[in-house]
């Protein structure tokens, strides 16, 4: 029997191309075991959990934290609190769409959104990963200069060192990167556990912080700062990670095998964002326990090194300040680069080696961080750094939408489809972000026209 002919080329050229995996080799690349207790299987799931938390205590979130709690000492506590748990859920929205769509977010939106949309939500995606790998990259070289007094604009040079670091940890498996992340989070909360000790907060305080206050809507200046705080917090590059690398766990494909991923990736999230709200909520109460008191407002991450020993009396409390810093750095660049690996080849499905593109990542923020080092100093790279978590917040929406539109589609998660209260209690938390994005916009319109 003859074969049957080879299809036409036009009929070839219209086959899909068949899906590849995030991450490349990472790509299920962690067994899970089928069978064993409770606690087995959430060792075998936590992981990445912990590499979006590092997103949520990053240098970014140092700024916002210091300014708020110096300026206006613990009324802002309740944002930080409130960004968390709306992080906590989008975040397992996230998971839940890598998991059961095996599609991360950049690729589900290529998948399901026409051309022009897709091209616009991928270059505000670039858009938030330059703006956090900024903050990343100018915390790291701050506590680079701090540390060891390497110049800035150097130090800014030395954080492209991280591209190597986590591609030599990949090759050695992912868990070694889980492994390394996991205890530079230790590093810092201890680092700043122990500051917190010294500083003595004041509880009654702390807990009149919780309860949500009107008078940032009345206070542009209060607004910014607690926009600032939201963008450094539910961060637009980590909706974009999550969903990628949940998908590094090995699966059968079953119902039950994703509905029990969805759950231990959902309890992995909350506990790493736990950790990751009590390190921001630290260093906010630190700031308003030592500098807002004095009047002292803190304008950057350096003024508050040099301010802590002598206020506190404690001669280490500068240089613990300065290893968290460095810590939380170092980690927040290693999940930076990989971000920006899975959006740009999730939308535009170019495969580039790893190495160029992690390296173009960290050229497109060590560049204009490097820039403004050399020109403006400290002062500058300080107000460039609140200004990125600000953009972040303005930019948090094209994320969000599009990751509450997918997970509530029957048609691309089937039975895992948001639930009612699931979709409504999302739209709450985008509209809110929305606003807070619009209403800081119009105020800055305001002030410069008025300027």
């Amino acid at each position: 029997m003859t074969p049957p002919p080879p299809p036409p080329a036009s009929l070839a050229l219209e086959q899909p191309a068949p899906h590849v995996g995030s991450l490349g080799t990472a790509y299920a690349s962690v067994p899970v075991p089928r069978r064993g207790s409770f606690w087995r299987k959430l060792g075998a799931f936590m992981g990445p959990g912990y590499l979006i938390a590092v997103g949520y205590m990053d240098p970014g979130n140092w700024a916002t934290d210091l300014a708020g709690g110096s300026r206006y000492g613990y009324s802002l506590l309740w944002v930080i609190v409130a960004s968390n748990l709306m992080a906590m859920l989008l975040q397992a929205l996230s998971a839940k769409l890598g998991i059961v769509a095996g599609r991360d977010l950049a690729q589900a939106c290529r998948e399901h959104y026409s051309p022009p949309v897709r091209i616009l939500l991928w270059l505000l995606a670039e858009v938030a990963i330059i703006a956090c790998d900024l903050a990343e990259v100018i915390g790291t070289a701050v506590a680079l200069q701090l540390l060891f007094g390497i110049p800035m604009p150097l130090g800014v040079c030395l954080t492209g060192v991280n591209v190597a670091i986590a591609m030599l940890l990949e090759r050695r498996g992912f868990r070694k990167l889980e492994a390394l992340i996991a205890g530079l989070m230790v590093v810092v909360a201890v680092s700043l556990g122990i500051e917190l000790i010294l500083s003595r907060p004041d509880m009654a305080a702390i807990a009149g912080g919780l309860v949500p206050s009107a008078g940032m809507i009345h206070d542009p200046a209060m607004l910014f700062i607690a926009a600032g705080i939201i963008g450094a917090t539910v961060m637009p590059h980590n909706l974009y990670l999550h969903s990628a690398v949940v998908q590094t766990r090995q699966l059968s494909g079953s119902l039950s095998s994703k509905r029990e991923a969805v759950f231990f990736a959902t309890l992995d999230s909350v506990l790493a964002l736990s950790l990751a709200m009590l390190v921001n909520a630290a260093i906010l109460l630190l700031a308003a326990s030592v500098f807002h008191p004095r009047g002292q407002p803190v304008e950057d991450i350096a003024q508050a090194y040099h301010l802590l020993s002598p206020m506190l009396g404690v001669s280490a409390a500068s240089l613990l300040f300065a290893i968290a810093l460095l810590a939380s750095g170092q980690n927040s660049t290693l999940t930076g680069t990989m971000a920006g690996q899975v959006v740009m080849e999730g939308f535009t499905n170019l495969r580039m080696p790893v190495w160029a593109r992690r390296s173009l990542s960290r050229a497109l923020a060590i560049v204009p961080a490097a820039i403004v080092a050399a020109m403006f100093g400290n002062s500058g790279t300080a107000k460039l750094l609140l200004a990125s978590q600000v953009v972040l917040t303005v930019q948090l929406p094209f994320a969000i939408v599009p990751l509450i539109r997918l997970t509530g589609s029957r048609a691309v998660m089937g039975e895992f489809a948001n639930r009612r209260w699931v979709q409504w209690s999302a739209w709450i938390i985008a509209t809110l972000i929305a606003g807070v994005g619009l209403k800081l916009l119009f105020d800055l319109a305001r002030s410069t026209l008025v300027g």
